[in-house]
């Protein structure tokens, strides 16, 4: 039994083929998201309980691969899986999208972490966050700067000299376009998750002319499996079902 660590577009895509290609597998989400009870492998919703509950889990559920089609930034949640699987000798794969790539007009500055954006971003700009509202204490040091959140759910209180626009993606070009000219956006931030769904306000800031910060993933572990692309995740699995 494969078991697949989703809560991505690729994790139900593969989810999808995984079924239709006969392959005992099953999937788990860390939490409820939209449509779950669409996708097409028997599944749980929740955590594990921990490192040793993962464990337990693997055991009990007679898992004998794991893919990790987790969201890139998953930073806790992909080194302890890597780390466990190897530990217990079984075959580990991550895969995740390809990382957006600055092309011709793109005025982008790379930063290792949220930590470090006062450093590229000078204060009284009027920043276009784009990031999930429960990372936000990461970004606490942007006093000094006006900041437009946008996230799905709402956020909760904000710092002084923050605002909320709800939005779910994908957003057109020309939305995106429009709603950095209302705001007076001179910076976009957000993570380098990568997808076409979610490209729409880097083409936007291009076209615009605005400088981004884009705060690159989290290093994966060494030596480990990586799939770009769902094809080569199945195939993979293929192998190595039971």
């Amino acid at each position: 039994m494969i078991l697949l660590l989703a809560g991505t577009a690729e994790a139900r895509a593969l989810a999808e083929g995984l079924a239709g290609a006969g392959v005992a597998a099953c999937a788990s989400f860390v939490g409820a998201v939209a449509e779950i009870d669409r996708i097409a492998l028997p599944h749980r919703v929740g955590g594990f309980g921990g490192e040793t509950g993962f464990r337990r889990y693997l055991s009990e559920e007679g898992i004998t691969a794991v893919i990790d089609a987790t969201h890139p930034f998953a930073a806790q949640i992909t080194p302890r899986t890597a780390r466990v699987c190897g530990d217990l000798g079984l075959p580990y794969l991550r895969l995740q999208r390809p990382t957006w790539q600055a092309g011709e007009g793109d005025r982008w500055t790379f930063v290792a972490r949220p930590e470090d954006l006062p450093r590229v971003i000078p204060q009284g700009t009027r920043i276009f966050l784009s990031v999930g509202r429960k990372e936000l204490a990461r970004y606490q040091g942007l006093e000094g700067r006006e900041v437009v959140l946008r996230s799905i759910d709402p956020p909760g209180d904000l710092p002084d000299g923050w605002r909320c626009v709800q939005g779910r993606p994908p957003f057109p070009v020309e939305e995106e376009k429009a709603l950095f000219a209302l705001t007076g956006i001179e910076w976009v931030v957000t993570k380098n998750a990568g997808g076409a769904s979610s490209m729409a306000k880097l083409v936007a800031a291009r076209q615009l002319g605005l400088a981004v910060a884009m705060i690159e993933r989290p290093p994966l572990p060494e030596g480990v499996d990586v799939a770009e692309d769902v094809e080569t995740a199945l195939h993979w699995a293929r192998e190595h079902a039971s």
